[in-house]
């Protein structure tokens, strides 16, 4: 599903996935989401052949958050009255940080500048999030009166404990690329002008690597809700398929003969 407002390209086995509305610091309509939910179907899909994933913003910002003007596309509100922005979510951005938390390859976000509201979730989704240091993170639900949502309420107590999740979303308040990798909510902040370098050289690391990293998502994400006994489950069955694969094959004869592994990711 094109859209102008989603920039596609495949670089070395990874998408990069580049929200593209720089007028409005890439707040995400209707349309962008739901181009950028059709393109990690794809990219699930094995369509694009494409074994890790860079999403990032185009120009100054990652993401404003969700474009609140009267011409975006399905906005919340109508001659009609309010609408349910509840069942927006349920029917627009749910079924893409869902399509983001299920897809079987790695994602690394990589935040070029401001990540507000929902664009704010859509970066903590990553699996290793990368910030360009003049990059920061900000929860301004609670300044249009609406709730934290895209997952953000489910992810953010988690990576950061509850006492900073309730700071970020009660007050608002903006977290500096510096204060969030502090705080554990990322994994690298590197300089403005090395951050697409450095994502991608890290996705390009994770394309070449074995089936097992898609397993190691999915088991990983697994954690978050189930107890001690089930996780162990989960270990034995992923286990069970990457012991099947042929990069473990491949794994083991390497080191046996002494040599760099070459994966496929099978």
């Amino acid at each position: 599903m094109d859209h102008p407002n989603l920039k596609v390209a495949i670089e070395g086995g990874v998408a990069v996935l580049t929200l593209s509305d720089p007028a409005t610091l890439n707040a995400a309509n209707h349309g962008m989401t739901r181009a950028l939910t059709a393109a990690l179907r794809r990219i699930a899909s094995g369509e694009l052949g494409a074994r890790a994933v860079v999403l990032t913003g185009e120009g100054r910002a990652f993401c404003s958050g969700a474009n609140l003007s009267a011409s975006a596309s399905g906005s919340i509100s109508s001659g009609d009255g309010p609408r349910d922005v509840g069942e927006t979510l349920r029917e627009v951005y749910n079924p893409l940080v869902n399509a983001l938390r299920d897809l079987p390859c790695p994602v690394v976000a990589a935040v070029n500048g401001p990540a507000v509201g929902i664009g704010c979730a859509f970066a903590l989704l990553g699996d290793l999030v990368l910030a360009a240091e003049s990059a920061y993170f900000q929860l301004s639900f609670n300044r249009i009166g609406l709730v934290p949502d895209g997952g953000s309420t489910y992810v953010l107590p988690r990576l950061i404990g509850k006492a900073r999740a309730m700071e970020m979303a009660l007050l608002g308040e903006r977290v500096s690329a510096r204060q969030a990798l502090d705080w554990g909510l990322i994994n690298r902040c590197v300089a403005d002008a090395d951050l697409a370098s450095t994502a991608l050289a890290l996705a390009q690391q994770l394309a070449a690597g074995p089936l097992s990293l898609r397993l190691i998502r999915r088991t990983m994400w697994a954690s978050l809700d189930a107890g001690w006994a089930e996780q162990l489950d989960i270990e034995c069955d992923a286990q069970r398929e990457a012991g099947y694969s042929q990069d473990f094959a491949e794994g083991v004869l390497a080191f046996r003969e002494k040599r760099p592994a070459v994966f496929k990711g099978v």
